[in-house]
């Protein structure tokens, strides 16, 4: 297994300390369930227990409200790890850090972090986040969930559809985003915090999808569903602002899981071709092959690169939209792309189950497609450049 040079650059300690200690957890278990998990369809709850356990499902949140206190480097390095070895692990651990915990901590009442942050970064629980729906896609404000407030009750009630959402059925807080004013534009939007034990809640579709089985992506019904008013994250109005800016921090995410699984695929062509011979020798001494091999290298280094930046960018401070929305583009086409290779490295083992490229070729295209089209990459990247 390779040890990237990257960090030696960076030169973190901690860093390369919590990288290894979630590399050594994957190794002893996770990788031997990716497979069996993934055709089980099943969500692997004693897998997050154990990540809690290492203090790993709050990385990124302060130490205040029960995080690691993390940056966001350290957070994109767990997240590799993870996808290293399980697309569909990684995609749930992502989406509950990125988009179910740290909208909290970042717009949150300190009521509301220490009820709901809190158990999202110690206690164990998983946290979701209810943007698309099923009229919607990359035009995400066009939205149909209403949010009307009853004063009488101090109370808002929610109506609507959300759609492909990850986490719902194993999620004890879900992020919604609703109309509060259907004059007022992306003005209107808000944010609340809804316990999937409201009433009126229900997940009503689990879909079986190409790949990323073991993490469920759902379909849910608001049904009349009265939540306090003290469940409004920030003030109203403000939820596309908290949207765009969740998503700056969410590509990064999306764009280390999509290097953890080039890097996975890569390493697994890698070892094939070293070991499998034909006319008398390793197949990777062929030019063919060894070419191949040294272009997914390359590609998923690059793509690392830019992640990283995206990461230290976010972490010192500064707008990372450009960065963010580059290294998600790059890296999720990459991991796609490498994973394609490292199938057709095997020839016809590739195609089958019993080796791991099948599985990172199928969890890799969402990389291109959630959190944000490959399309809409370029639609942020062209805004950014004054294009």
């Amino acid at each position: 297994m390779e040890d990237e040079g990257l960090l030696g650059i960076l030169d973190s300690a901690e860093h390369r300390m919590i990288r290894d200690t979630v590399r050594e957890f994957c190794e002893e278990e996770i990788r031997p369930i990716a497979q069996e998990i993934e055709d089980e369809h099943r969500f692997p709850d004693e897998v997050f227990a154990d990540l809690n356990d290492l203090d790993m499902m709050g990385v990124p949140i302060s130490e205040e409200y029960g995080g690691l206190g993390g940056d966001q480097l350290m957070y994109a390095l767990v997240t590799e790890e993870l996808g290293r070895v399980s697309g569909g692990i990684g995609l749930s651990y992502a989406a509950h850090t990125s988009l179910g915990a740290k909208p909290i901590e970042l717009f949150g009442t300190p009521e509301q972090k220490e009820e709901w942050l809190r158990p999202l970064a110690e206690g164990g629980k998983l946290g979701a986040w209810a943007l698309t729906e099923p009229g919607s896609g990359s035009d995400a404000s066009n939205m149909d969930t209403t949010a009307e407030y009853d004063a009488d009750a101090g109370e808002y009630v929610l109506n609507g559809t959300k759609q492909f959402i990850t986490n719902a059925t194993v999620a004890n807080s879900v992020l919604v985003k609703a109309v509060t004013d259907s004059d007022a534009g992306y003005d209107g939007i808000s944010t609340f915090i809804v316990d999937p034990a409201d009433d009126g809640f229900e997940v009503t579709t689990v879909w079986d999808k190409m790949g990323l089985n073991c993490s469920p992506t759902c379909e849910i019904l608001l049904d009349d569903v009265r939540i306090p008013e003290d469940r409004l994250l920030g003030e109203e109005g403000e939820g596309w602002t908290q949207t765009m800016k969740t998503l700056d921090g969410g590509r990064i995410s999306i764009a280390a899981l999509s290097v953890g699984l080039a890097q996975g695929a890569y390493e697994a062509a890698k070892e094939y071709a070293g070991e499998r011979e034909q006319f008398g020798k390793p197949i990777a001494k062929f030019d063919a092959i060894r070419d191949k091999v040294v272009h997914m290298h390359r590609q998923t280094e690059r793509a690392r690169l830019l992640t990283h930046k995206a990461a230290t960018t976010y972490d010192a401070g500064n707008e990372v939209t450009r960065e963010s929305a580059l290294a998600k583009l790059d890296a999720s086409e990459a991991a796609r792309e490498v994973a394609e290779e490292a199938v057709q490295t095997l020839g016809g083992y590739g195609y089958t189950t019993d080796f791991a490229p099948q599985r990172f070729y199928r969890d890799a295209k969402l990389m291109e497609i959630g959190e944000g089209t490959s399309e809409i990459q370029h639609v942020v990247l062209g805004r950014e450049l004054g294009l």
